[in-house]
């Protein structure tokens, strides 16, 4: 009989079997529930920050508004550079060590083929771009300095071209 009553009372136990699980179970459900009522509320008093802009709403106002594009005025009569300065400035870059299979400065053998196609095909080419080269037109230099650099650049690998003139210029000279 007091085998059948030891079955019974097994039955009933439930999953705390020691005293040390009953004070570490005790001590979970306190610090558990008090760590994540930290936790939110550290979320919501982080998330509480001023929207961009709040505290110069002039300034905002005038980011949001402004216009998409812009006009730049240039002084139409100032000088041309010349093609070394320019391809100094932009061509430099990518043409003195080669980048993206750029044809290197003075390098016949990869300057020859394009040479053959003239200079209004490599102008043509720089201002619109080709290959991992961006167009060039538009930029910081007008078409006729980049024409310019272009013929500085060919000239250098063997090329026997003439720089190009300013459109005032050249009607000047006919």
């Amino acid at each position: 009989m007091s085998d059948n009553s030891h079955d019974q009372h097994e039955a009933h136990t439930g999953p705390v079997k020691t005293p040390m699980q009953m004070l570490m179970l005790s001590l979970a459900s306190f610090v558990i529930p008090v760590f994540i009522i930290i936790g939110l509320v550290f979320y919501v008093t982080s998330a509480n920050k001023p929207a961009d802009g709040a505290a110069d709403s002039e300034r905002s106002i005038a980011q949001r508004i402004q216009k998409i594009g812009m006009v730049e005025i240039r002084d139409a009569n100032r000088p041309l550079k010349a093609g070394e300065d320019v391809y100094k400035a932009q061509c430099a870059a990518c043409h003195a060590i080669g980048a993206a299979g750029a044809p290197k400065f003075a390098d016949a053998g990869a300057w020859g083929p394009r040479l053959g196609q003239g200079l209004d095909a490599l102008m043509n080419a720089a201002l619109k771009g080709k290959g991992a080269m961006g167009a060039q037109g538009g930029g910081e230099f007008n078409d006729t300095e980049i024409g310019r650099a272009v013929a500085y650049l060919a000239n250098s690998a063997g090329g026997k071209f003439e720089e190009p003139q300013a459109p005032a210029a050249a009607e000047a000279a006919k």
